[in-house]
């Protein structure tokens, strides 16, 4: 088919497929996206096989009919906008979902580029690319990532509870055994008397130090107490260590959250507080917790010398790109979004918003 006869208000006029010759009909034939010329009101001019294959739809059936006819109620108005707009040479692309003949739903991407005006009509041509087998590899993907999660946490749970019940105990015989020694010496008070008490301060750091990583990896606060005081032990822990100020603001909730969901907050505070410690030099850092109807929102703050996001991925490995993916990944094993707002020597941003499934 090479052109389209529309009969309207002013009469029948007719819509060719400018170049339409042999070779390059054998070529958009044999692609396996759909290919579509849209007239300036959004009618099919043209269509491919592999379109129509995908619409469900005989050719004569998608020729001349309207594209909003095979977009989801609410994509029409997304594409209308841009249709709207002349997009530049390069085109815009969409993700959309078709609905085709029979009423399923087709994840797409939809490529857009307006074609030269000729005279009073223009022309939208436009390439749609099923994305059922791209998107069933992100599920994979994605499980495969919560699974991770799920092992990481069980693993952290059983080193835990290996260093609080085993590690701990016996560095506090050690300590008391080391105590023992520096009464017994404490007649002398020679070097053997000094040796012993720095022998006993450093044991006793060491038991600061294993009791810290323990309740870091498995805090029992967040079980037993919830989310906000979870939060608010380890803001004091890592004020404490580091010296940066910690400021909570509106850290209340009003119903206890789902487990998954705090301890995906906890595990981003925590990965936050650490890239703050490593990376930002920040003197002063604000943590929001608040109830947002159905959603909570955790939002950090800190003044530090902040970062290019532009070139971020190109540093990753030195400056911490796998930290802000493992907390993106966090959010969004719990239905979450994470959003980054960083300037260089204008602080970092971190803002969480995760459904809770509560009204």
């Amino acid at each position: 088919m090479d052109s389209v006869v529309v009969a309207g208000k002013q009469g029948n006029q007719v819509f060719t497929l400018e170049g339409a010759d042999h070779a390059y009909r054998v070529l958009i034939e044999s692609m396996n996206e759909g290919a579509l010329t849209l007239s300036s009101g959004n009618m099919i001019l043209y269509a491919n096989q592999s379109f129509a294959k995908m619409v469900k739809c005989s050719l004569e059936q998608v020729m001349g009919s309207s594209f909003h006819r095979f977009l989801s109620t609410e994509d029409r108005a997304r594409l209308k906008a841009l249709l709207c707009e002349r997009s530049g040479k390069s085109g815009v692309k969409i993700q959309a979902f078709l609905v085709a003949g029979d009423g399923s739903r087709l994840p797409a991407q939809i490529s857009i580029r307006h074609a030269e005006k000729n005279g009073a009509r223009a022309t939208v041509c436009m390439v749609v690319t099923d994305m059922t087998e791209a998107r069933r590899a992100e599920e994979s993907l994605r499980a495969l990532t919560h699974r991770i999660v799920q092992v990481q946490e069980s693993e952290r749970e059983r080193v835990a509870f290996e260093l609080h019940d085993n590690i701990t105990q016996l560095l506090c015989g050690v300590v008391f055994r080391s105590q023992s020694l520096v009464e017994k010496l404490s007649a002398s008070k020679g070097p053997s008397m000094a040796e012993a008490i720095k022998l006993r301060e450093m044991l006793g750091k060491i038991v600061e130090e294993v009791v810290r990583i323990s309740h870091n990896m498995g805090p029992n606060s967040l079980s037993h107490l919830g989310l906000a005081a979870a939060l608010r032990d380890a803001r004091t822990e890592f004020a404490d260590r580091t010296g940066v100020a910690v400021k909570p603001v509106c850290m209340q909730l009003t119903a206890k959250l789902p487990a998954e969901i705090e301890l995906a907050l906890y595990r981003i505070l925590q990965e936050a507080l650490r890239n703050v410690e490593k990376h930002s030099n920040a003197r002063h850092v604000t943590v929001r917790l608040r109830q947002r109807g159905a959603f909570v929102q955790l939002v950090i703050n800190d003044d530090g010398i902040g970062f290019d996001q532009d070139r971020q991925p190109a540093r990753r490995s030195e400056k911490g790109g796998l930290g802000l993916l493992s907390m993106r990944e966090r959010a969004s094993y719990v239905g979450g979004t994470l959003m980054i707002k960083s300037v260089s020597r204008a602080g970092t941003e971190i803002d969480v918003l995760i459904p809770t499934g509560k009204s």
